[in-house]
């Protein structure tokens, strides 16, 4: 057995049921290269690391970390609510909030998506997050309740000793008609080394639209698992662009089904990798029914000896008649010691569709560069601008104040991370 997962499972506390699940991860071990889905992600020195279960009392945070953060919001701090920095006086009437702990303190009905379980030897961490996971958000958004203000959720890693994991579980439902939109920030204080081991599900009922931003600003120690399920009913739309910025090790299964006709996704982001860091995304997007629509487009950038992996899967399956599936990723190699991996694939099951998908890896244009330094920019400013203006495209599927306060963080993070 590895480290970590002894350390992992030395934190268990659930059901009988619960631990068969864990027993059969503990004998399954983690994935080794040879498995296709870790292929370019190793987790050699993971494993060979030890976390202790987060406290139930969450670490004191500066509230000036919060600063330009709107409410209503709810705040993790290691893995933990604080009520103090929490605030949720704005909620909107029909959409109802309660934390996992309070549904499973209460015995509620709600937290019965926890019983989904997965079979697979590479599913691990969804699989510890089966049996580990007690805490997590569980938002509702009733029928026809259309949302005026978007959702915080904040989640702050805080630097301490032991090393600290958590495993959180969250359920996102609208019903029939309803919208809403979600903003999630993953940040940190101090130089936090933790394991974030996280699972979304999302449910979007007839008509529903969900409009879901992440941005993952973490510790660049932190390792960071994260794993969405979406299913999407007739006519749904579900729009989300998620920005990796932190986090040493950074990994996030964005799986979604289009199970009702007219059902569609957009599903952008941004993969910013500088130092030692390692990110890797993986899309897997099933159209179902009929006339559904997919649009993605991801930019990537990777530059001292970051790796950057991306793996963005279509399947259009059969009676999916009329789908629409559209992937773009393009991707910024700045340094002879950065590596890119990049693997779009497709697979038709159905006739009378259009589908395209496109990777592409290169440098910034030296022509661009020679152009903007004849008119007096310095070089890290004219590559500053180039490098910008290439991530900013992924953000444009929402609405025009957020994508401007995600253009200003992603800017930030490039000017931090040396990129530009």
């Amino acid at each position: 057995m590895s480290a970590l997962l002894d350390s992992l499972a030395s934190g268990f506390c659930g059901s009988h049921e619960r631990r068969a699940v864990l027993d059969a991860v503990l004998h399954d071990g983690l994935p080794g290269p040879r498995n296709e889905a870790w292929k370019y992600t190793s987790l050699r020195q993971l494993e060979r690391r030890t976390f202790s279960p987060a406290p139930l009392q969450p670490a004191e945070v500066d509230p000036a970390l919060l600063e330009g953060i709107a409410t209503p919001r709810l705040v993790f701090v290691n893995g933990r609510p604080l009520a103090a920095l929490s605030d949720l006086s704005g909620l909107d009437a029909g959409v109802q909030l309660q934390s996992l702990s309070m549904a499973l303190a209460a015995d509620d009905d709600t937290a019965r998506f926890l019983s989904r379980r997965f079979e697979r030897s590479d599913e691990v961490f969804a699989r510890l997050n089966a049996a580990l996971a007690d805490e997590g958000v569980i938002v509702r958004v009733a029928e026809n309740v259309h949302a005026a203000t978007p959702l915080q959720l904040v989640f702050i890693s805080v630097a301490t000793a032991p090393e600290l994991s958590w495993h959180h579980r969250h359920f996102i439902e609208l019903r029939q008609g309803a919208s809403l939109g979600l903003v999630e920030h993953h940040l940190h204080q101090g130089d936090a080394a933790h394991l974030d081991n996280t699972l979304v599900h999302v449910h979007l009922a007839q008509g529903a639209t969900l409009s879901h931003a992440r941005v993952q600003n973490d510790s660049p120690r932190v390792t960071s698992m994260l794993r969405t399920d979406a299913v999407l009913a007739g006519d749904a739309h579900y729009r989300r662009v998620d920005l990796e910025l932190g986090a040493a090790l950074s990994r996030h299964e964005l799986n979604v089904r289009l199970e009702g006709d007219n059902a569609r996704v957009t599903a952008n982001g941004v993969l910013l990798g500088n130092g030692r860091r390692h990110i890797d995304t993986r899309l897997g997007i099933e159209h179902i029914a009929r006339d559904t629509s997919s649009e993605m487009v991801w930019r990537g950038v990777a530059a001292n000896r970051s790796r950057v992996v991306f793996h963005g899967g279509i399947h259009i399956r059969p009676g999916a008649d009329g789908a629409d599936a559209n992937l773009s990723n393009k991707n910024l190699l700045l340094s002879a010691d950065a590596e890119i991996d990049t693997q779009p694939t497709l697979v038709i099951d159905a006739e009378e569709v259009k589908a395209a998908h496109g990777a592409t890896v290169g440098q910034l244009d030296d022509n661009a560069l020679f152009y903007l330094r004849s008119r007096g920019l310095p070089q890290l400013q004219a590559q500053q601008l180039l490098s910008a203006a290439f991530c900013h495209e992924p953000l444009k599927v929402l609405d025009a104040s957020l994508t401007s306060r995600l253009a200003t963080t992603l800017d930030a993070a490039l000017v931090q991370a040396g990129v530009a």
